[in-house]
């Protein structure tokens, strides 16, 4: 049975954060309702300190951001997404349209339609996330979205240049500094300046996660999404140090970030809990991620490698890495995750930044029945049917003014019984199901 070293936060105090988020949130959506520009305007001057008379970034300024950044940062965005884009398109060429014909005469098929307009968030207040503009941005281009809207936050009093940088080159069609609430709102809700999107993608902090799980309905989202987390698997195969870096890169994230080690190994164990109290006296972010260590980071003993998988899937984290002597057990195994990263040499940075899968990732269990974004999320696949002969259309009619029948439904029996009359030939009363 697995056995707690260390546990994280309360589950109750947690959720009334969430409630004070929900009602916070509901609040300041309804006043961008009703407001428009006036109320993002006033919302953007008291969280982000940033006043504008229009939001959108000119031609001249986002070039003047790519000025400021150095050759080799500019390099290493455009690497990125190549890496990111390359996945993309293997991705999407596994979607196909179909067309069948299921029974004589019977054609049905679907094609994947792009989402025509998609607002992407670029998270940046606390640090700019240039990586996020890659993984919303050019994966909705490769889908093949026409009009891409992105939005960021100021960053220390103006728009934050790599930021901007990025959402450019992945190939943003309007940029907005802006963020948070305000941002979203104004993407999904539309305002007198910023035409409404069909669909809202990117992380956030739990504010702007709320407000996208408000908004969905009124416009589409990618999934779900809390602060980040991270769980690390781990045997006796690999050390403290390893496994206490890997948490606390993620924990760094924000002082509600889950970090989790699951292993079969106690030494590995406390070693690993040493080693992170070491390490916290040299992080430069220690104190982001001690506070998320502190209150969300559990320590889970396991005996076999059977339990592991069980109360990694009970625990359904965005991030799993996976450093065991035998990483494709989990692999093969494991059903409720964001993204799986296999044995020591690979990490959660390297999928948060560059290697090319998404990093944009279900939490707070949600991997229970979603993955992560991907060029599939932009992706409407939408069926279609055509019959061909009368003899077609009067034997499926037949079947379906029946069924129509039995469930009370004449006006859609009688659009059955018109086609067996006309194509069929058959004389059916109104209103009666075709013998």
């Amino acid at each position: 049975m697995a056995q707690y070293l260390k546990r994280g936060r309360d589950a109750d105090a947690a959720a009334e954060d969430d409630a004070r988020v929900r009602a916070t949130v509901e609040g300041i959506l309804a006043d961008i309702r009703a407001r428009g520009d006036a109320a993002v305007r006033e919302l953007s001057i008291r969280f982000d300190r940033w006043d504008r008379a229009d939001y959108r970034l000119s031609q001249a300024e986002i070039q003047g951001c790519i000025a400021e950044l150095a050759p080799r940062d500019l390099e290493d965005i455009r690497f990125a997404q190549a890496q990111v884009r390359n996945f993309a398109e293997h991705q999407k060429a596994a979607l196909r349209d179909i067309e069948v014909e299921t029974m004589p005469g019977v054609v049905l098929g679907h094609r994947n339609i792009p989402v025509q307009s998609v607002g992407c968030y670029v998270p940046g207040g606390k640090y700019p996330m240039v990586a996020s503009a890659h993984m919303s941005v050019v994966t909705a281009k490769v889908a093949g979205c026409k009009r891409i809207v992105t939005c960021a936050p100021p960053f220390e009093g103006r728009p934050a240049a790599a930021i901007v940088a990025a959402q450019h080159l992945a190939g943003a069609d309007v940029i907005y500094c802006l963020g948070g609430i305000q941002a979203v709102g104004a993407m999904a809700l539309g305002t007198e300046t910023i035409q409404a999107v069909d669909m809202l993608v990117g992380p956030g902090n739990a504010f702007v996660a709320e407000a996208k799980r408000q908004l969905f309905g009124r416009v589409g989202i990618d999934l779900f999404a809390g602060p980040t987390e991270t769980l690390v698997i781990a045997d006796d195969t690999v050390d403290g140090e390893l496994c206490a870096t890997d948490l606390l890169g993620q924990a760094e994230h924000g002082p509600n970030s889950p970090a989790i080690l699951l292993t079969t190994s106690e030494k590995l164990a406390r070693e690993t809990m040493r080693e992170i109290e070491r390490l916290l006296t040299i992080l430069p972010t220690a104190a982001i991620a001690r506070k998320a260590w502190e209150d969300y980071g559990e320590v889970i003993l396991c005996e076999t490698e059977e339990e592991m998988v069980r109360e990694a899937d009970r625990i359904a984290s965005e991030h799993v890495q996976v450093m065991t002597r035998d990483p494709d057990y989990f692999l093969n195994n494991m059903t409720n995750y964001g993204a799986l990263f296999l044995g020591p040499r690979t990490n959660v940075a390297f999928g948060d930044k560059v290697i090319g899968t998404n990093h944009t990732l279900p939490t707070k269990k949600a991997a229970r029945y979603t993955g992560g974004l991907w060029v599939g999320k932009f992706m409407k696949t939408c069926t279609y049917q055509r019959i061909l002969t009368d003899e077609a259309s009067a034997k499926v009619g037949e079947y379906c003014s029946r069924l129509c029948m039995l469930e009370g439904f004449a006006g859609h029996a009688e659009q059955a019984n018109i086609r067996v009359r006309r194509y069929g030939g058959r004389n059916i009363p109104y209103a009666t199901a075709a013998e």
